[in-house]
């Protein structure tokens, strides 16, 4: 199997420029990020894209969407130069605004005038983006924040394996907790906690040296090291030793 060889060994970096503008203080509690990507390239590029729990409000060539939380890995060909502007909600924190269950909009891509209405910014300006944001804060919910909190305890703790251990350190039934899920993230907690779990793996990557595959799955709470790869094909498009030739 061929590949681009602007995707090996962080080659990315001369083609594309990334960065994450802090959001004010008043849009934190719903806000993780803002983010910028620019890119030139001269022959197109298929990125790939892998999920987050997260929904992202995004502007692109005089277009505003708001993307729902991503089951699977996607590609986006990169042609010519190119400019979006993002905004990333906290995991659980896009309810408010959209008003119904984030879960009806997972996998999919929605104008964001059918969100926010009509007076949605047109063009990619941070500032106009923070004002209009800032004008629509909805008031605080805390099942909104209890469902970041959740998010937030999957993604710092490594020994969450089970959607029975998050329920029990959560303090609550296992039902209860895929119910918050549904309606705030989007998507189950065992995705969360296989996403943050698959994170561990990017990270020991992108730290260089040679890796234990069997020993590592093992740690992440796979019973054999076939559904561990099975997982991860199936969020990053790719085998874990393939995928590792990009760092």
């Amino acid at each position: 199997m061929r590949r681009d060889v602007r995707e090996v060994g962080n080659a990315w970096t001369k083609y594309q420029r990334h960065a994450y503008p802090e959001p004010a203080e008043a849009l934190r509690p719903w806000v993780a990020r803002y983010w910028v990507v620019d890119w030139d390239y001269e022959e197109p590029y298929r990125q790939k894209i892998v999920p987050y729990p997260n929904v992202h409000l995004s502007f692109e060539g005089g277009r505003a969407n708001v993307n729902g939380v991503v089951s699977g890995h996607r590609i986006k060909v990169l042609a010519g130069e190119g400019h979006v502007f993002g905004v990333a909600f906290r995991p659980g924190c896009f309810r408010p605004f959209l008003g119904a269950p984030v879960s009806t909009i997972t996998d999919r891509v929605v104008p964001a005038t059918d969100v926010f209405g009509p007076d949605v910014p047109d063009q990619p300006d941070a500032a106009a983006v923070e004002r209009f944001l800032l004008d629509r804060l909805p008031e605080p919910d805390p099942r909104a924040f209890a469902a970041a909190d959740a998010v937030a305890a999957i993604a710092e703790g490594p020994d969450v394996t089970r959607v029975e251990t998050l329920a029990e350190q959560l303090g609550m039934s296992v039902r209860g907790v895929q119910r918050l899920f549904a309606e705030y993230v989007g998507i189950g907690p065992k995705w969360v906690i296989r996403r943050y779990r698959l994170h561990e793996v990017t990270e020991r990557m992108a730290a260089g040296g040679e890796i234990d595959w069997a020993g590592l799955a093992a740690d992440l709470g796979y019973a054999d090291q076939g559904h561990f790869i099975r997982d991860f094909k199936s969020m990053f498009g790719e085998p874990p030793t393939w995928y590792a030739r990009r760092y």
